[in-house]
């Protein structure tokens, strides 16, 4: 037997809040914040039934929502881990060590890219400019940017993680 999908009533009515911004018929505007609220409520990822409701609820189609989860990295399309490390790969960051960090983390944590730690939790995610290029090397975690990373920072980063000392946003 499958388990229905639905917000709990508190989202419902931040969804309501957020489709009620845009005129009648634009309510496809909405699909960026609404997809990060399914995303928070239903796991920390988009399952495709999770998209199919959205899509019901803005009133589109189902490949709109499925165009949009697949464009931006911010969403995800299989299970993470608690803690995703989106690790800036573009070229100043290569340039100042981002390499070196990312195999650092791939080795410390024994995954590949894309890949989640067997204890659930962290998942290494290589991004593509995260706009932070003077502060090279960095990643983000969660809504936050740790910038001017060095391997020491990193295994702090790892370590207050583990401790759960680390806000998310």
């Amino acid at each position: 037997m499958s388990e229905t999908i639905a917000f709990k009533p508190e989202s419902l009515q931040q969804v309501h809040k957020i489709m009620a911004r845009y005129p009648e018929g634009r309510q496809k505007s909405a699909l960026l914040p609404v997809l990060h609220l399914a995303q928070k409520e239903f796991g920390g990822w988009l399952d495709v039934p999770v998209m199919d409701y959205v899509a019901e609820l803005l009133s589109i189609k189902p490949i709109e929502v499925y165009e949009v989860a697949t464009f931006y990295t911010m969403f995800n399309m299989k299970p993470v881990g608690k803690y995703v490390l989106e690790v800036c790969r573009t070229g100043p960051c290569m340039v100042r060590g981002s390499e070196k960090i990312l195999d650092h983390i791939r080795t410390k944590l024994n995954i590949k890219d894309g890949q989640t730690t067997e204890d659930g939790m962290f998942t290494l995610k290589p991004a593509e400019c995260l706009g932070a290029c003077g502060y090279a090397p960095m990643l983000q975690l969660g809504k936050f940017f740790h910038e001017n990373l060095t391997i020491e920072k990193v295994d702090e980063i790892l370590d207050l993680c583990r401790e759960g000392q680390v806000d998310l946003g």
